[in-house]
């Protein structure tokens, strides 16, 4: 067995990249409100800061901070993928591994994250989460993504409407080389 060395730096920001298995798929957009709702229940139960956010069809980009003394982000992406999961009616193509386990075979087993490591790092994965519908071409402008934490950050006075993003920075954050 594969053991995963993770970062657990109580209190840190992280981005974090989550996909469903059928990367074809559009349950994640389809089913947004659903989503939404298992990610409040888990954030009643424990909390932590949503930094920035993008839901796209197949995967979501998120950037996150946990509480004071508190590194467990494992399990609040485990209670949201399930509580997902449930919510959602049958008929994915399950392997065997996973039914002998009794999961569903929507997300990937695994995610990626990467621990913030300063200002100019989170800057860049902030871009990257807003300007990643337009990356993938799913809109040309990114205020025309309905399911960004853009729109707070325009609300807010932090980005302007019109911000597309600039260079190539935020196109290679949060990627894997």
């Amino acid at each position: 067995m594969v053991l995963y060395r993770r970062d657990t730096t109580p209190g840190a920001t992280w981005f974090f990249t989550l996909n469903l298995a059928n990367r074809r798929s559009d349950l994640l957009t389809a089913h947004v409100d659903l989503l939404r709702a298992s990610f409040r229940h888990v954030m009643r139960l424990h909390p932590w800061r949503i930094e920035a956010i993008v839901i796209l069809p197949d995967h979501l980009h998120a950037l996150c901070t946990l509480p004071p003394g508190d590194a467990d982000f494992a399990l609040r992406w485990r209670l949201i993928k399930s509580g997902f999961s449930r919510s959602i009616p049958s008929g994915e193509h399950i392997s065997a591994s996973r039914q002998r386990k009794g999961e569903r075979g929507i997300w990937q087993q695994r995610y990626w994250e990467h621990h913030i490591r300063d200002d100019d790092d989170f800057s860049r994965h902030v871009d990257y989460i807003h300007h990643n519908p337009r990356k993938h071409g799913h809109v040309e402008r990114v205020i025309d993504w309905p399911w960004s934490s853009f729109h707070r950050y325009v609300a807010s006075g932090m980005l302007p409407a019109d911000w597309a993003g600039g260079g190539n920075d935020e196109l290679s954050a949060g990627e894997r080389p």
